[in-house]
């Protein structure tokens, strides 16, 4: 079986897993890319817009994501955008129950597309991928290795949106991304 029905196996896991579904509403919002890509994107959860269409980061913290994708020279054919709660939570943030039960089907997607890095977007993404207390506001812009893989860590873009002052940071943690990759 090729990694894209691989992928496609597991989007229909979360679509018909019960537990995803605890607490949620919406689609679920599986993924999107390249089923080969050297870089997955994680963040939190699905929002609004996202829990409509099925797709992930499509709202304004999205078009921002993608946006700073492209910036650092990047296509988004060529990466892999998720998050590891896959269905939008009904109270908003995710609770570490949901983190924890969607790490299951996130590990499954990360092993068929076996990355070279993943950028952790925020403190859900911190969460679900680290055994260690990492803050994201001191710790941006570093890279952590966990068993085997490479992590780096940044600013989500909802935080950045919400807080303007945060742009120089994501940024700059961009720039050095481009530098690295």
């Amino acid at each position: 079986m090729d990694k894209s029905n691989s992928l496609d196996k597991i989007a229909l896991e979360i679509k018909n897993c019960r537990k995803c579904k605890i607490n949620k509403q919406g689609k679920p919002v599986p993924g999107e890319g390249n089923p080969d890509a050297d870089i997955i994107f994680l963040g939190e959860a699905p929002g609004k817009k996202e829990a409509e269409s099925g797709r992930p980061f499509i709202g304004r913290s999205g078009q921002f994501l993608r946006q700073l994708i492209r910036d650092i020279g990047l296509k988004e054919k060529d990466v892999f955008i998720t998050s590891p709660v896959k269905y939008l939570p009904k109270k908003g943030t995710p609770t570490l129950s949901d983190i924890k039960h969607g790490k299951k089907h996130l590990e499954k997607q990360i092993d068929i597309i076996d990355p070279k890095i993943i950028v952790l977007l925020g403190n859900t993404a911190v969460k679900s991928m680290l055994e260690e207390k990492v803050q994201v506001l001191k710790d941006h812009g570093k890279i952590i290795k966990n068993k085997g893989m490479l992590f780096f860590i940044t600013l989500h873009p909802a935080a950045v949106i919400r807080f303007p002052k945060y742009k120089p940071i994501i940024n700059s943690d961009f720039k050095k991304l481009r530098s690295i990759i």
